[in-house]
């Protein structure tokens, strides 16, 4: 029996409800005066964070640069502040981004990032503009209150299992993962506590948030916002914040840190961390390093995961559904 794998997984409904959805976007960044960029998917460096795993290659060919080892980015964020500290302004992205080992449901190895900065905003103001945008594009498709919720990471851990994820230590935190019936993984640290409260997250609170309406969750702990400005009254709190509908994440978005020093010590902290986890250490974009030397502007970022906004939109229950060809008819 011939296979019909060479068939695309999505509908055509669906394939031109993804067209549908990038006109929008479009329509509503060149109306708001953000450029529209372009940058390397391929990289000499790649980012550090141990919770991110990156493609690999090499390049053969002419010149100094053969044998030279090179990275699919697993975002473009790098690239973009270096145009926003060559002037560049307002930019926005939507890019084709790579992280190994990610698939499942509501993952793909490769998949579509929409990103963009707002140079003279700070989280809060870009928070607003992403419920701006978000609301827009799916208000006439799902069923969806234009009201917004709005929630810090503590209060989160305070409301739904009544303990201060500031403040809890490991022992409280796998009490309370047993006692809500979390199957806790192997390996779990024992001097560690954000992989425990990442587990209790997403398996505890994750799903009960944004139903019918947008959720950004805000003010996350420093030690998980490595790129975020630390807020300026609170230190172990980082400028961070995510977004949720219907229990599914949809953006990450920062208060960008602007500091080349601080920026390359959390660099090389994560490195140390790959170590102890027996991860290769990953080289540092020095690149990236220098333009934030060179005075990245105040800003605030954002990268909002575009093929989940398409699952949403089509009213789809996995990721696969609204890509035209998912990992395993690639």
């Amino acid at each position: 029996m011939a296979s019909d794998l060479w068939r695309p997984e999505a509908t055509l409904s669906t394939l031109r409800l993804r067209a549908e959805l990038l006109a929008q976007i479009r329509a509503f960044f060149v109306a708001r005066g953000v450029l529209e960029v372009e940058t390397p998917i391929l990289s000499a460096a790649a980012i550090p964070d141990p919770h991110l795993a990156s493609f690999s290659t090499r390049y053969a060919g002419p010149g100094p640069l053969d044998g030279r080892a090179l990275y699919l980015h697993t975002s473009p964020e790098f690239a973009m502040k270096r145009l926003l500290a060559a002037g560049s302004g307002c930019i926005y992205q939507i890019a084709r981004v790579f992280r190994l080992g990610e698939a499942g449901r509501r993952h793909n190895p490769e998949f579509t990032l929409l990103e963009w900065y707002r140079v003279g905003f700070d989280h809060h103001q870009l928070m607003a503009e992403v419920a701006e945008l978000v609301n827009q594009l799916l208000t006439d498709r799902l069923p969806l209150t234009q009201e917004v919720e709005w929630s810090r990471y503590r209060a989160l851990f305070q409301h739904y299992l009544q303990i201060n994820p500031q403040q809890a230590g490991i022992a409280e935190l796998a009490a309370c993962a047993t006692a809500h019936g979390v199957s806790i993984p192997p390996g779990m640290p024992t001097d560690d506590a954000d992989p425990w409260l990442d587990l209790l997250l997403t398996h505890c609170i994750e799903p009960q948030l944004g139903q019918g309406r947008l959720t950004f969750v805000y003010d996350y702990p420093a030690s998980q916002a490595a790129l975020a400005r630390l807020r300026p009254d609170d230190p172990a709190v980082g400028e961070r914040f995510e977004l949720y509908l219907n229990g599914i994440e949809l953006a990450n978005g920062f208060h960008e840190l602007g500091d080349a020093t601080e920026q390359r010590r959390r660099f090389e902290r994560e490195n140390t961390v790959r170590q102890e986890l027996d991860l290769p250490v990953m080289p540092l974009d020095e690149r990236l390093l220098a333009a934030l030397e060179s005075g990245l502007p105040d800003c605030a970022g954002v990268a909002l995961g575009f093929d989940r906004l398409v699952m949403l939109a089509a009213g789809a229950d996995s990721l696969s559904a609204v890509l035209a060809f998912p990992l395993d008819r690639a």
